[in-house]
């Protein structure tokens, strides 16, 4: 089980319309859960761990492709320190 939308808000810090804009452009692909008439996000560990590195990245001023390579790049090899985060110049 997963985690909703505002409790990956205040765990992170991200804007809401930057966590909708990874969905949007399918960096991350919550579940969608139906509730009564209402539907909810919930998602995963992994687009959890994912929300984390990107954000981390666009905070240090990557454009959301790039921040979303090195995050995926971080994720896939945790052993290999990215020492070179800091954006270029």
């Amino acid at each position: 089980m997963g985690i909703r939308t505002p409790d990956l808000l205040s765990k992170i810090d991200i804007p809401r319309q930057k966590l909708y804009y990874l969905e949007q452009k399918g960096f991350i692909k919550p579940q969608k859960i139906l509730i009564g008439d209402k539907e909810f996000r919930e998602y995963s560990d992994e687009d959890v761990k994912k929300v984390e590195f990107i954000w981390k990245y666009l905070k240090k001023g990557f454009k959301y492709k790039i921040a979303f390579e090195k995050a995926m790049e971080e994720i896939e090899h945790p052993q290999l320190n990215l020492t070179k985060t800091e954006k270029p110049a």
